[in-house]
């Protein structure tokens, strides 16, 4: 099941699955340590997560046409890592959120530059058969990398006795790690160098992109308006009285959901479609709102934080793959960038949405919200799929 992966895609998975471990270590402490150190509101956490992650695509979208024109993957993947690891320590050292809204604006441009040429490298090496795999695979050791962060931060919290700046000290280490398993471990085919250098893309190119593409982007776009920042996760947590040190752990349950899925997720959409599982991703998120808006105990929080790694262990992976499956491929660098255009645009309207009703209505309008939208994206996403 595994044996056929090329090793980059393995090797790949590996960066990503350190810079998950030094980001999430940062990010699953970071709303609690702007809300209880720097005093900041829900809103401002939206806007702040909602900006990042939304600056993150659209660079994304130039990272994947430069990845094109130039014929070269891994030279705009290692500067994105390598961006990525120089801000950890800004962290450490911001005194207020400012330089925190700079940090982590800073970070995820460079999670923008490497995401589509690293995305796009996968389908250039990745027999066709095995698409499904190789990303289910990738996004599975991401994943892990994303609960295991949070494990960590939560033993530095209770061994610093909620010291936030030592555990984003800490943090440091594997992100500069992961930058290393690139630049040694991570082979770019020639073959597919020399073939994407023929000639520069132009605009017009963009007109290769057919209709089963655009239906994907406008799915995944829809998605992403119920798909706000998974801070509001942690707010929620916070809110049913979880100790600040544990909180952490809601994200490590999540990913381990996550994990556990996508690449079952990715292997199973090799040998039965993608439709049938893309969809029932959407149904996970519906219910996993529905579990946010009636809990009002750990427990309960728990398990709608679960059902949430389950809708993203059975889109995340998906979405990708399906991206490849309907782009030319002279044009897989700028068909992820546009994608993550589109999805970016979606992402920052939903987290500060996400923000503002967590202020003025409280959780469960936040969360009923999300339901909406995610229930609006699977009618479409069904309808479209009537017209492919």
């Amino acid at each position: 099941m595994f044996k056929n992966i090329p090793k980059t895609v393995w090797a790949l998975g590996f960066v990503s699955l350190f810079m998950d471990i030094s980001s999430e270590m940062i990010h699953s402490l970071l709303p609690m340590y702007l809300v209880t150190v720097l005093n900041v509101s829900a809103l401002s956490v939206g806007i702040i997560e909602g900006v990042a992650e939304a600056t993150a695509l659209m660079v994304k979208t130039f990272s994947g046409v430069l990845s094109d024109w130039l014929g070269k993957r891994k030279v705009l993947a290692f500067i994105g890592y390598l961006l990525g690891a120089l801000t950890k320590p800004v962290f450490a050292i911001a005194t207020g959120q400012v330089t925190v809204f700079l940090a982590r604006f800073i970070d995820r441009i460079g999670k923008g530059i490497r995401g589509a040429p690293r995305d796009a490298l996968v389908a250039d090496i990745t027999p066709q058969h095995l698409l499904g795999a190789a990303y289910g695979l990738r996004q599975s050791l991401d994943t892990i990398g994303a609960f295991l962060g949070p494990l960590i931060a939560i033993m530095l919290m209770m061994a610093t006795q909620n010291d936030f700046k030592s555990v984003f000290w800490f943090a440091v280490l594997p992100g500069f790690l992961s930058v290393a398993i690139l630049m040694f471990a991570v082979d770019e085919s020639p073959n597919t160098s020399t073939r994407l250098l023929r000639q520069p893309i132009q605009f017009h190119e963009i007109k290769k992109l057919k209709l089963g593409y655009w239906m994907v982007v406008l799915t995944g776009s829809l998605f992403s308006l119920a798909r706000f920042s998974e801070a509001f996760l942690l707010l929620k947590a916070k809110s049913v009285g979880i100790p600040v040190s544990f909180i952490p752990g809601m994200l490590i349950l999540m990913n381990i959901v996550y994990s556990l899925t996508a690449y079952p997720a990715g292997y199973l959409s090799d040998k039965i479609g993608r439709k049938g599982l893309i969809a029932t991703g959407f149904l996970a998120l519906i219910a996993s709102d529905i579990a946010f808006m009636i809990s009002d105990t750990g427990w309960q929080v728990a398990l709608g934080t679960c059902i949430w790694g389950l809708h993203m262990g059975l889109t995340q992976g998906l979405l990708s793959t399906m991206i490849a499956d309907t782009a030319d491929p002279d044009l897989r660098g700028t068909s992820f960038g546009v994608f993550s255009m589109a999805s970016s645009i979606a992402m920052l309207a939903a987290s500060i949405i996400a923000g503002w009703s967590w202020d003025a209505f409280g959780p469960f309008v936040t969360f009923l919200l999300s339901a909406i939208f995610a229930t609006a994206s699977l009618f479409v996403y069904l309808a479209l799929t009537r017209l492919d």
